[in-house]
């Protein structure tokens, strides 16, 4: 029926939309007629005008609008030819057959027109501003441009993501679920009615109407409410929602009542006043129970624990508040026995708790405690009970929830407010959480097997283990309960792998992190022997949780490996680290540390040769490049890395160093090759500050101590040119791929070193010293020697073997130069510092140096007929040239400044005798 509603309604809108759209469209004729008819009387007009040529008439035609008439259309005179309504519904039509006279057929819809430029008519002459438009003549028939309507398919809306309403939100909603789900008029009538009832009495009684004494005024306010009661009692079946809404508001009206007659007037005193609130709430709990209304519960909860507030007289009696606390929670017991009101029991959770903490924090004294504990433990017996009940009461289909506010809530609350009222004494404390936490297991132990408690049981048996795991730190020490929260933590983690659930690997990384913290408030100094001490051995099994934790959870690829890994790694270095410096002297505790990151390594290698793993991999590799800052401190402790301890700890660091290269070589991870790389590394610079030791020592001049420094350096470089296979060892043939890589930071070291030694004066004491056969620019020599040689191998990069010239000969221009001023140094007696190179024995010296280097370059260019380097050549003798014209030009006061001079011409022009140009270049410029 309602369906067929509809479709009428529809239809007759559709009947009444008809006669508009008729009514619309006359109208629409009308007005084009009024615009045909003033079209006409134009034409009219404009015949008596020159005329228009053929072709732009035709243009005219064939840009005239669909939807304007011309004038062979419709006549000069008016005539009334208007058309009928059918002839106005057959051409506003779409699918009429119809066509107008000056329009042909309109094609099929899948035959689109082809519109070129060619087609389009020539523009119309624009005539000049303010001649008069010529007349229209009547223009040429042109078939009109066939108008194909495309349908335009409308876009689907875009559909936005569901995003998660706010508190707000759902605080309106649920308002509006309220006034709108059951029955809603008797639930605003009542409040209306309330609101009513109250304002109606206060303006009567500010008006004086109401005379009556007090008494019988609020005798009939509850007289009224307590028939209001019995009727809604009465109707309870036939009307069960207006029933309830009127039960709840009538006995609102009654607790009203008490309370102004206690509060406001001082009829009745506040033990009568409580009696009878007593009564009238647990009567709502019982209409609740009876009805089944949970919303009648809650009211009658909240009116419950609200009543010992607003009829309070400061008196302070917290028995008798928690007495009647104590008789509201053997009332919510009782409802929990029938019904599985969740709500009800968290009401009553919430405040029990709620106002006890507060009356505890503002009221409590060490005084209360033997009246106040009693109360403590039956409001944890109540709440220890209902979440059972609740768990019994549930239907079959839900019988796996549990209430988890209270199941979890009731204990933690409980044992902090029992702290609270201990002072915080640690063993009595620690009694309680064992006595909770062999509570819990015997309740886990008898609901095991009991059907409907199922998901109790693993509940009662966490908390158990968590109370039981409380008590250790409350009776030990808090090294000792970082060792047993640590190994409680590992073995629960294995369990929840084991059998796959989340609750213990939850509360196992829990507890790791509870130890940490342990461990951290702890004292930390670290009393007895090395190794055998409190803090040691207690950061060593937090380590060793950790990375049993680790290993299990690798086994099962899980994500957490590599945290808990880094966690246990942190620990033992950690461990390591505070021990050494707790027990090693301040100079000894590089070598130490040395030692210490070589066994951590070697374990880690070990580890990963069975079970390959790239955080194991990567530790290694770290253990091996920590040993190159710890080579410099050693170096500044105790002048050079191998005194004192130093050889032993570095005998430890090369058999476990290659021990671990094995290790990574057998389980072919790409870190091997990585590690062998910084290895090959860190062992000539710990040589280069033995020898840089030894030089000192024996009082040579910085020349040999540079040498000594380098000599490491440039022995592994030379034999990872000419005796590759003996650096490849371990990994043999895997490490050549890491060959061009390794030179090119051992090239980087000496190209640095190399630029540094042209700042060094080179004495070679106790030799004299001789150009080039000295021991700073012998070192500078080999290292352009082994350079060139790398630069025509294989093994360089391509950026730099098509740049090998350009380096080389930089590299000796440089060396030459500065061989040349450490001879005015050494032979000429001139300081090493600033003003050596403006003295004039030193421009002369460059410029006979540079010029003979120009001429070199220029007759071996000619020769051999490279034309690169006898352009090079020129370009160094232009660079002299500068050079004599604006800094040698100062000093042609003297004979060196003269003999620069002569020296370049006479160079110059033996050069133009010798080796003009080159012979291609010559025949080059033959040709052209």
């Amino acid at each position: 029926m309602d369906d067929l509603a509809g479709v009428l309604v529809l239809f007759g809108l559709a009947v009444l939309a008809v006669p508009v759209l008729l009514i619309i469209a006359l109208v629409s004729i009308s007005g084009l007629k009024q615009r045909v008819s003033r079209l006409e009387e134009q034409l009219a007009q404009a015949r008596h005008a020159a005329p228009l040529s053929t072709a732009t008439a035709a243009a005219q035609a064939a840009f005239t609008p669909h939807g304007v008439a011309t004038a062979e259309d419709y006549p000069a005179e008016p005539v009334d030819d208007s058309p009928t309504l059918g002839e106005i519904l057959q051409r506003s039509t779409p699918s009429s057959t119809s066509a107008s006279p000056s329009r042909t057929a309109p094609p099929p819809m899948d035959a689109e027109p082809a519109l070129h430029e060619s087609t389009l008519p020539p523009p119309l002459p624009v005539p000049p501003a303010g001649a008069t438009p010529p007349p229209l003549e009547r223009p040429i028939e042109q078939p009109s441009t066939p108008e194909v309507e495309i349908p335009r398919v409308p876009r689907p809306p875009l559909r936005s993501a569901p995003s998660r309403p706010d508190p707000i939100t759902l605080g309106l909603r649920a308002i509006k679920h309220w006034f709108t789900v059951g029955n809603v008029p008797v639930k605003i009538g009542m409040l209306v009615l309330l609101a009513g009832v109250a304002a109606l009495l206060k303006y009567a009684a500010d008006q004086g109407y109401l005379n009556a004494p007090i008494e019988a005024r609020l005798a009939a306010v509850a007289a009224c409410a307590l028939g209001a009661l019995v009727f809604a009692w009465r109707k309870r079946e036939s009307h069960p929602s207006f029933a309830l809404t009127v039960q709840g508001g009538a006995i609102g009206i009654l607790l009203l009542t008490v309370f102004a007659a206690f509060k406001r007037y001082d009829l009745l005193e506040a033990m009568p006043a409580f009696a009878l609130s007593v009564v009238l709430i647990f009567g709502a709990g019982a209409l609740a129970v009876l009805q089944n209304s949970k919303s009648l519960a809650v009211f009658a909860i909240l009116a419950g624990f609200l009543a010992p507030i607003w009829l309070s007289t400061g008196s302070g009696n917290h028995v008798a508040l928690f007495s009647y606390y104590a008789v509201l929670n053997a009332a919510i017991l009782a409802v929990a026995w029938f019904k599985p009101w969740r709500v009800l029991n968290l009401l009553g959770f919430v405040f029990t708790f709620g106002i006890g903490t507060l009356w505890g924090v503002l009221s409590y004294d060490p005084a209360k405690y033997a009246s106040t504990e009693p109360f403590l433990l039956l409001f944890f017996g109540f709440y220890l009970l209902i979440p059972l009940l609740y768990a019994r009461r549930l239907p079959e289909g839900r019988r796996g929830l549990v209430d988890a506010c209270l199941l979890f809530g009731t204990p933690l609350i409980a044992f902090a407010l029992q702290a609270a009222l201990l002072e915080g004494a640690r063993m009595p404390l620690a009694y309680n959480a064992l006595g909770l936490a062999a509570l819990y297991v015997v309740l886990a132990v008898l609901l095991r097997r009991r059907g409907g408690y199922e998901a109790l049981v693993p509940a009662y048996a966490v908390l158990g283990v968590g109370f039981a795991t409380l008590s250790v730190p409350l009776a030990l020490s808090a090294r000792a309960t970082a060792s047993v929260f640590a190994l409680e933590g590992a073995a629960l983690i294995w369990l929840g792998l084991r059998q796959e659930r989340r609750l213990p690997l939850f509360t196992g990384s829990l507890l790791q992190l509870l130890a940490a913290l342990a461990f951290l408030f702890g004292d930390l100094h670290s009393g007895g022997t090395p190794v055998a001490n409190p803090v040691f051995m207690a950061a060593l099994i937090i380590a060793l949780a950790g990375l049993s934790s680790a290993w299990n959870f690798s086994r099962q690829g899980h994500a957490l490996a590599l945290p808990f890994y880094l966690w246990g790694l942190g620990w033992w270095l950690g461990a390591g680290v505070h021990e050494i410096g707790a027990f090693i002297t301040y100079t000894h505790r590089a070598d130490a540390l040395l030692a210490f990151a070589a066994v951590t390594g070697w374990l880690a290698a070990e580890v990963h040769r069975r079970h390959p793993s790239t955080a194991l991999a990567m530790t290694t590799l770290a253990a091996l490049i920590a040993a190159a800052p710890l080579s410099i401190v050693q170096a500044q402790e105790h002048a050079q890395p191998f005194a004192g301890y130093g050889a032993l700890a570095w005998l430890v660091y090369a058999v476990l160093g290659v021990r671990s290269l094995i290790c990574l070589r057998r389980s072919e991870h790409a870190l091997a090759g990585w590690a062998q790389f910084v290895w090959l590394l860190v062992w000539p610079l710990a040589l280069s500050l033995l020898l840089d030791w030894v030089s000192r020592e024996q009082h040579l001049a910085e020349g040999w101590r540079v040498l000594a420094m380098l000599l490491p350096w440039l022995i592994v470089t030379a034999l990872g040119l000419f005796r590759w296979p003996w650096l490849a060892a371990p990994l043999g043939e895997r490490f050549d791929g890491y060959r061009s890589a390794l030179q090119c930071v051992q090239f980087a070291v000496l190209t640095c070193a190399g630029v540094y030694m042209l700042l060094l004066a080179g004495s070679s004491a106790p030799l004299p010293w001789v150009p080039v056969v000295n021991p700073l620019e012998l070192a500078q020599l080999g290292i352009i020697a082994l350079l060139a040689y790398w630069l025509w191998s294989d093994s360089a990069p391509e950026w730099m073997v098509s740049q090998r010239t350009s380096l080389l000969a930089i590299a000796g221009f440089s060396w030459v130069s500065v061989v040349v001023l450490r001879a005015v140094h050494h032979w000429g007696g001139m300081g090493w510092d600033g003003s050596l190179i403006g003295t004039s024995l030193a421009q002369t010296s460059l410029t006979l140096t540079w010029s003979v280097l120009g001429v070199i370059g220029w007759v071996l260019g000619s020769r051999r007929g490279q034309r690169s380097l006898w352009l090079a050549g020129a370009v160094l003798m232009g660079v002299v040239l500068v050079k004599l014209l604006l800094i040698d030009r100062g000093n042609l006061g003297d004979a060196l400044g003269i003999a620069s001079f002569i020296a370049y011409g006479v160079l110059c022009t033996v050069v133009g005798y010798l080796a003009p140009v080159p012979p291609r270049m010559a025949q080059e410029d033959a040709q052209a």
